[in-house]
C-alpha cells in the first residue's frame, strides 16, 4: 500500500463524517420551513391568539431567515466558515428549545424571529462545506447527498409535524432539533476545517440595508397579502412600493459601489445566473404542492390529518430515490439532461394532478406523489451541481445563500401565487355553476324526482349551494395545478442557456472530451 492510498482512507473517513454533519443541520433547518405549519392550530388554542395574530409565528421566521441569509457570506470571510457555522447551529438549537417552553404569543414570535436569524445560514454553509469538502469530479454525489435534506425536509416535516402533534405536543415540534443540533455541532467541531478569513473586508451597511428591506417588504406582502386583500390594503400597497425601490437601488448600488455588499463578480457566471433562475422556479412547485395537497384531501376528500401525512409522505421516497440515482450517474449523463428528465417526470404529474376528482383513491394521490419526487429529484441535484460547476471557488459562500434565497422566495411567491389563484377561481366557478341551477336543468330535475335535493326548502336549497361550492373548489384546485404544470413546461427552454461542465479527467488520468 503507497503513501497516497493510505492517506485517502483517513481523508474519505472525514468526508462521511463532515457529510453526515452537515446534513444533519441541512435536514433540521429545511425540517422547519414546514413542520410548524400542521401544529399551528394547537398553537393557538394554547396561546389564545386569533388566525392572524397566530399567522406571525411562521412570518417572523420566513423574514428573519430571508433577511439574514445573504449575510452569510460577509460574515463568514470576516469570522470563519467553520466559526459562524458551530454558532448558528447553537443559536438555531437554543432558539428551538425556547419556542417549545414559550408561554405566550410574544415570546413564540421573538423565539422564531431568531431562529430564522441563527437558521439563516445553515443551508448555503452546508452546501459551501460540502462543495469544498470533495473534488469537483465528485460534486455531483456531494449535492445529491446534500439535496436529500434540502428537499424532502420540507416534504416530510408535514407528516413528521402531525405525527408529534397528534401523539404528544405541538410544543415537540421545536424540541425535535435537540438531537439534531447536538450532534451536527459535535460533528461540525470535529471534522470541518476553518476557512482563511478576510480581515480586510468592509461591510456595505447601505446595500445590506437597502437588501433587507427590499426582502423583508416583499416577505411580508407576500405574506399578508392574501388575508388583506392584496392591493386593496394600504399595507400592501405600501409594502409593494417599498420592496420595488429598494430592490432597485439595491441592484444599481452593487454595480456602482466600490465594495458593494454582493459582488457583481457572481452574476458574470452564466450557469450560476440561470441556476438562479431554475431554483426559483423550483421553489415554486416544491411548496406551492405542498400548500394546496393538504387541504383539498382534508376539506375535498375528508382525509383526517395524520392520514394526509402518511399519503404525503412518499413524495419525498421519490425524491430521495432520484437523488441518489442522480449521484451514481453524476460524471456519467450530462446534468442537463437529467434535469430536463426532471422537469418531464414534474409535468407529467402536474397534469395527472389536473385530472384529480373528489372520487379518487389513496393510490393516486401516492402515485403522483413519488412521480413529482422523482422529477424533483432529477432537477435539484444536476441543478445543484451545474450552477456552480464554473463559479469560482471565492464565491461559493455567497454563491449558496442568493441559490438558498432564491428557493425560498420561490416558495413564497408560489404559495402566495397559487392560494390567491384558488380563491379567486372558487368564485369564479361558483358563480358559473351556479347558472345552471334552474328548472330547464334535466340533471337537476331528474335529482330532484329521485329525493337528492329538494328546490322548495331553505335546506335543500343550502345543500345544493353546499354542492356547488365543493365543485366548485374541486376545478379551482385542478386550474391551480395546471397553472404549475405551465410553469415547469415555461422552464424548460431555460436549459439551452445551461452550458455543460468539463467532464472530469478518467481513471487512469487522461482528460475527457469536452462537450
Amino acid at each position: 500500500m503507497n503513501a497516497s492510498t493510505a492517506a485517502a482512507g483517513p481523508e474519505s473517513a472525514r468526508r462521511g463524517l463532515v457529510t453526515l454533519s452537515v446534513m444533519l443541520t441541512t435536514i433540521m433547518q429545511a425540517l422547519d420551513t414546514t413542520i410548524a405549519n400542521v401544529a399551528l392550530p394547537h398553537m393557538q388554542g394554547t396561546m389564545g391568539a386569533t388566525q392572524d395574530q397566530i399567522s406571525w409565528v411562521l412570518t417572523s421566521y420566513i423574514v428573519a431567515a430571508a433577511i439574514f441569509m445573504p449575510l452569510t457570506g460577509f460574515i463568514t470571510a470576516r469570522w470563519g466558515r467553520k466559526h459562524v457555522f458551530m454558532w448558528s447551529v447553537v443559536g438555531f438549537t437554543l432558539a428551538s428549545m425556547l419556542c417549545g417552553a414559550a408561554q405566550s404569543l410574544n415570546q413564540i414570535v421573538l423565539f422564531r424571529l431568531l431562529q430564522g436569524v441563527f437558521g439563516a445560514s445553515l443551508v448555503p454553509l452546508s452546501q459551501a462545506v460540502l462543495l469544498d469538502t470533495y473534488p469537483r469530479e465528485r460534486h455531483g454525489s456531494a449535492m445529491a447527498m446534500w439535496g436529500v435534506g434540502v428537499m424532502v425536509g420540507p416534504i416530510l416535516g408535514p407528516t413528521l409535524g402531525g405525527w408529534l402533534t397528534e401523539y404528544y405536543s405541538w410544543r415537540w415540534v421545536f424540541y425535535i432539533n435537540l438531537p439534531f443540533g447536538l450532534l451536527a455541532w459535535f460533528g461540525l467541531a470535529a471534522f470541518v476545517h476553518e476557512t482563511p478569513l478576510d480581515r480586510s473586508r468592509r461591510f456595505d451597511l447601505l446595500g445590506f440595508a437597502l437588501l433587507s428591506i427590499g426582502i423583508g417588504a416583499l416577505q411580508m406582502m407576500l405574506d399578508r397579502g392574501e388575508s388583506l386583500a392584496w392591493f386593496a390594503s394600504p399595507e400592501v400597497t405600501a409594502e409593494a412600493m417599498l420592496a420595488g425601490l429598494s430592490l432597485y437601488l439595491f441592484i444599481a448600488h452593487i454595480f456602482t459601489h466600490e465594495h458593494p455588499f454582493l459582488e457583481p463578480g457572481l452574476f458574470k457566471d452564466r450557469n450560476f445566473s440561470v441556476g438562479l433562475l431554475f431554483i426559483f422556479t423550483v421553489g415554486v412547485i416544491l411548496l406551492a404542492t405542498m400548500a394546496l395537497l393538504p387541504p383539498f384531501m382534508q376539506n375535498l376528500l375528508g382525509y383526517p390529518v395524520i392520514n394526509v401525512g402518511y399519503l404525503l409522505a412518499p413524495r419525498g421516497v421519490g425524491t430521495m430515490i432520484a437523488m441518489f440515482t442522480v449521484g451514481k450517474l453524476s460524471g456519467k449523463v450530462d446534468a442537463r439532461r437529467m434535469i430536463f428528465l426532471g422537469l418531464v417526470l414534474t409535468t407529467l404529474s402536474l397534469w395527472e394532478m389536473t385530472r384529480f376528482n373528489t372520487d379518487i383513491g389513496n393510490w393516486d394521490i401516492v402515485r403522483t406523489g413519488i412521480t413529482q419526487g422523482l422529477g424533483l429529484g432529477f432537477i435539484f441535484v444536476p441543478l445543484s451541481t451545474v450552477t456552480f460547476s464554473t463559479l469560482a471557488a471565492r464565491y461559493r459562500n455567497e454563491g449558496t445563500a442568493l441559490f438558498s434565497l432564491m428557493r425560498n422566495i420561490g416558495s413564497s411567491i408560489g404559495i402566495s401565487v397559487v392560494i390567491t389563484y384558488l380563491a379567486q377561481r372558487t368564485q369564479a366557478n361558483h358563480a358559473a355553476f351556479a347558472d345552471y341551477i334552474n328548472h330547464y336543468n334535466l340533471a337537476l330535475r331528474q335529482a330532484v324526482e329521485a329525493g337528492a335535493y329538494t328546490l322548495n326548502t331553505p335546506q335543500g336549497l343550502a345543500a345544493i349551494d353546499a354542492e356547488v361550492t365543493r365543485q366548485a373548489a374541486t376545478l379551482a384546485y385542478l386550474q391551480d395545478f395546471r397553472l404549475m404544470m405551465w410553469i415547469t413546461l415555461a422552464a424548460i427552454p431555460l436549459l439551452v442557456l445551461l452550458r455543460a461542465p468539463a467532464r472530469q479527467a478518467t481513471a487512469s488520468g487522461v482528460p475527457a472530451a469536452m462537450d
